[in-house]
C-alpha cells in the first residue's frame, strides 16, 4: 500500500490526506505542552487503506519532534495508539479523558 502524503494545515489545526477528490483528517489543538487529538474521520471511499493510521503517526511525529505531551481524546486515535505501543512510546501521553460537555 502506498504511503499518502499528509500534510499538517496549521492554520486550520488539522493533519489532512487528500486522495480521489476526498479529505480525510485529524483534527487537533494544541494547549500549551500538549497536542490534543479531537476527531479522525476519513470518508467511506478511503477507508481501508491505513488513512487514519497515517494520520495519527504524524501527529506523533510532530509531537516528538516538539517535545509535546499527546492527549488522544479521539476514540479511534486512542484506540490506534493502545494497539500500536511502539509509536504511543516515543511520546508521552495523557490519557486523562476529555471533559465532559454536560
Amino acid at each position: 500500500m502506498a504511503e499518502t502524503e499528509v500534510v499538517d494545515e496549521t492554520e486550520r489545526s488539522r493533519f489532512v490526506v487528500e486522495a480521489e477528490g476526498a479529505v480525510a483528517e485529524l483534527v487537533y489543538r494544541r494547549e500549551p505542552g500538549r497536542l490534543v487529538l479531537v476527531h479522525t474521520g476519513v470518508p467511506d471511499e478511503l477507508g481501508g487503506r491505513g488513512i487514519g493510521a497515517q494520520l495519527v503517526q504524524a501527529a506523533i511525529d510532530v509531537a516528538e519532534a516538539e517535545g509535546l505531551t499527546v492527549a488522544p481524546w479521539c476514540p479511534f486515535a486512542r484506540k490506534w495508539l493502545e494497539d500500536h505501543p511502539e509509536v504511543a512510546s516515543r511520546v508521552p501521553m495523557d490519557l486523562t479523558p476529555p471533559p465532559s460537555r454536560g
